[in-house]
């Protein structure tokens, strides 16, 4: 990919994470568990780095969380996010060689595992709080539910951008 145009799509990219972030925070938790998000932006995460690679998976991840930090408006979203974000990036880089590309998923709920584990001890390090860690189990669970399910968002994204990058526009029927 020529660097304008890999440039561009990472730009396209951060723009797509960040307002699927954006529109995520509208959206009222789907448990009664604080911290627990569906993690949609994180399809475009794995994604960038399925397609792009690790680096610049990771200037995405980075981009969305500062400029999400200015729609937040506040230092604890911004550590909250890197902790997890940066555990979850640093897991699913070091998983995403060992898994094929029909197991995205797999390679999702342990970044999902790793985000909600950055997040829990990033808590627990502010609030110096360690029965915060009691979140811990309904934490994992989630992860797991909500990694499935963004790891096969991502799966059938890259697909879908492979067909497109291979100039294949065929229809199934």
């Amino acid at each position: 990919m020529r660097r304008t145009k890999k440039l561009v799509f990472m730009a396209l990219l951060t723009a797509l994470e960040l307002v699927i972030w954006v529109i995520e925070g509208q959206i009222p938790a789907p448990v009664p568990v604080p911290g627990v998000k569906l993690g949609l932006a994180s399809v475009i995460t794995l994604t960038a780095m399925a397609v792009l690679g690790r680096r610049e998976a990771g200037c995405i991840l980075l981009a969305r969380i500062l400029l999400g930090a200015l729609f937040a408006g506040s230092f604890s979203a911004v550590l909250f996010s890197l902790a997890g974000g940066v555990l979850s990036w640093l897991v699913m880089g070091a998983l995403l060689g060992l898994f094929p590309e029909k197991l995205l998923w797999v390679v999702s709920v342990f970044g999902a595992i790793g985000h909600n584990a950055g997040q829990l001890l990033a808590a627990v390090a502010v609030t110096r709080t360690p029965s915060l860690l009691w979140y811990g189990p309904a934490l994992l669970a989630a992860a797991i539910i909500t990694g499935t399910f963004t790891g096969l968002g991502a799966t059938y994204l890259v697909r879908a951008l492979r067909v497109y990058a291979d100039g294949k526009t065929e229809r199934r029927e």
